[in-house]
């Protein structure tokens, strides 16, 4: 169903772009929404004409209406995929993402993924990211790597969750097992991350200038002898891969890490039984434990945490027994 809004220009907004003055007058919508309504033919002006002019100069008193129309379905098809929700309401969706589970829909990953899986739990209750009935994904967790995401169920929240990430005020922690125990047992990598040239589908610590810089902060947790060690990893930036490439970079990979994971010779002289699993671990050992932001409608401070870390439990079971 259509919603439609009767606005009047006020007087401090006088001289101001259309655009501009509509935006501030309907919050919870961007400008670009409000410009591609224009395009679309849905603002009209007191005397019931379209204006799609965006830049056009309006003056105090002037009557505008702007129609939104019902959101178009999503492309993606919706899937009845279970899902973990750790918190939902009618702006936002927390979830603690399984191991396996693909974010988005792309090449190789046409449907079974997580968007999928939200179109079919919030459907009904999407009002439409840039007027496509869809969920709001601000970030994103690889297909092999398990824990807390959240999703925007509308515009205002995927705006408000979008600058805090941007801002880089989002509280992140991670879990990870990596090979090796790092000295000091506390510190920070720095290092601006971009595309390897040898290798396109990898990340790696690039010069500055072909880098976006990036600084994760570590703690060791606990050690397994000289061979292992669990890591609680915190992100001050949000970089493609980030721990996985910083971790590598200082000699400690993350275990079963197939693109950075280095396997050679970690697992030499182990008996059968413990150096085969671990010779089979086939996916990155990282688990988003932590998540806190600020409601991007009504300004609370949540924070969430997740112990779901059921593949890093069974591998640290068989390097405890070492």
């Amino acid at each position: 169903m259509s919603e439609t809004h009767s606005l009047k220009i006020p007087a401090d907004q006088a001289g101001e772009r259309l655009d501009k003055a509509l935006t501030a007058l309907l919050p919870d919508l961007s400008r670009a929404r409000l410009q591609a309504l224009m395009a679309d033919g849905h603002v009209a002006d007191g005397t019931g004409q379209p204006v799609t002019e965006a830049k056009r100069k309006v003056r105090a008193g002037e009557s505008y209406t702007v129609t939104i129309p019902p959101p178009v379905p999503a492309t993606p098809e919706s899937q009845a995929i279970p899902l973990d929700v750790v918190y939902e309401d009618d702006h936002l969706i927390v979830i603690d993402k399984p191991q396996g589970l693909v974010v988005h829909p792309a090449a190789g990953n046409a449907d079974g993924t997580l968007v999928n899986a939200l179109l079919a739990h919030c459907a009904g209750s999407l009002s439409g990211i840039g007027g496509v009935e869809r969920p709001g994904i601000v970030h994103r967790l690889d297909k092999d790597t398990s824990g807390l995401m959240v999703a925007a169920k509308t515009d205002v929240a995927h705006r408000g969750l979008a600058k805090q990430f941007e801002d880089h005020s989002i509280d992140r922690a991670y879990r990870a097992l990596v090979w090796g125990v790092p000295r000091p047992a506390t510190g920070e990598i720095t290092g601006a991350i971009g595309r390897d040239p040898r290798n396109r589908k990898k990340m790696a610590v690039r010069p500055d200038a072909s880098g976006k810089w990036a600084k994760t902060f570590y703690t060791v947790l606990e050690r397994f002898g000289d061979r292992a060690a669990l890591v609680e990893c915190r992100l001050a930036t949000g970089r493609t891969h980030q721990i996985r490439v910083h971790m590598a970079s200082i000699g400690h990979p993350l275990i079963g890490d197939p693109l950075y994971g280095g396997r050679r010779g970690r697992t030499a002289g182990l008996p059968p039984e413990l150096k085969n699993p671990l010779s089979e671990c086939k996916s990155q050992a990282l688990h988003a434990c932590i998540l806190g932001f600020t409601h991007p409608v009504t300004g609370e401070r949540l924070s969430f945490v997740s112990d779901k870390h059921i593949y890093i439990n069974e591998i640290s079971s068989i390097l405890r027994s070492i």
